[in-house]
C-alpha cells in the first residue's frame, strides 16, 4: 500500500514538473502582435501622403466622367426620326424644342444644324462639325488627370521604396548591427510604399482605358448621327 502511494506521488510530482517547464516555455516564447490596416498602411511612411491623394483624385474623377459620359450616351427612342418628320412637315421650331428636351451632345449638334438651315450644307456641316468637337471636349475634361494618376502614383511608390531602402542603410549605420529588428521599419517603408503605389497605378489606368471607350461609343453615336441628319437635310433639299 505504501508502495502505490509513493508511486501515485511521484507521478504527480512529475506532471507538475513537466507542466511548470511548459509555462516556462510558452513564456518565453515572443507574443506577435497583429497589425491592423491602418497601422500596416501608416508604417509606408510620409510618402503614402501624396499616394493618398493620387487615390482620392482617381476615384474622384472617375464616378465623375463616368456619370458624365453615361448622360450623354442616353438616347431618346426614335429622336432622329422625329427630328426628320418634323423637317419634313417644316416644324423647325418643334424640332428645335425636341433638341432642348433632349438635352444630349447629339441633340445640340442638331439643333445648331436646324439653326442653320437656309444656308449652304457645307456650312450646316461645319456648325455641326464644331458643335461635335465641343462636345467631345467637354467629355474629355478631366480624363487626362486619371491618366496623369496612373503615370504617377507607381513612380511615388518607387521613391518610397528608395526612401525605405535608406532608411534600412541609416539605421545599420548607426547601430553597426544587420538584425531584422534594426532593418524592418525600412522593409516596411519599402513594400507598402510599392504595393500602394502600384495598386493606385492599376486602378487609374484601368478606369482611364475604361472611359476612353464609352468616350468612344459616344463619340461614334454623334458622327452617325450627324450623317444622317446631313442625309436628312440633303433628301428634303
Amino acid at each position: 500500500m505504501l508502495g502505490f502511494l509513493l508511486q501515485i506521488t511521484e507521478t504527480a510530482a512529475v506532471q507538475d514538473t513537466a507542466a511548470k517547464v511548459v509555462n516556462k516555455v510558452a513564456a518565453a516564447q515572443p507574443t506577435v502582435e497583429s497589425l491592423n490596416l491602418w497601422e500596416l498602411i501608416m508604417k509606408g511612411g510620409i510618402i503614402m501622403i501624396p499616394i493618398f491623394i493620387c487615390s482620392f483624385l482617381a476615384i474622384y474623377f472617375f464616378f465623375e466622367r463616368l456619370i458624365a459620359i453615361h448622360k450623354a450616351s442616353r438616347s431618346e427612342r426614335n429622336f432622329m426620326n422625329n427630328i426628320k418628320d418634323f423637317i419634313y412637315d417644316v416644324k423647325l421650331d418643334a424640332a428645335k424644342s425636341l433638341c432642348k428636351t433632349t438635352n444630349t451632345p447629339v441633340s445640340r449638334m442638331v439643333e445648331k444644324g436646324l439653326e442653320r438651315i437656309g444656308r449652304p450644307i457645307s456650312e450646316i456641316e461645319r456648325s455641326i462639325e464644331s458643335v461635335g468637337k465641343f462636345e467631345i471636349s467637354k467629355l474629355e475634361r478631366n480624363l487626362k488627370i486619371l491618366g496623369i494618376v496612373a503615370g504617377i502614383a507607381p513612380m511615388l511608390g518607387f521613391i518610397g521604396t528608395i526612401m525605405g531602402v535608406i532608411k534600412i542603410f541609416y539605421n545599420i549605420s548607426l547601430s553597426d548591427n544587420i538584425s531584422i529588428g534594426i532593418i524592418s521599419s525600412g522593409l516596411y517603408e519599402k513594400m507598402i510604399t510599392s504595393a500602394a503605389g502600384l495598386i493606385v497605378g492599376v486602378i487609374a489606368y484601368t478606369g482611364y482605358h475604361y472611359l476612353n471607350i464609352l468616350l468612344d461609343k459616344v463619340v461614334f453615336k454623334m458622327e452617325d448621327s450627324g450623317i444622317e441628319f446631313m442625309d436628312i437635310l440633303q433628301k428634303e433639299g
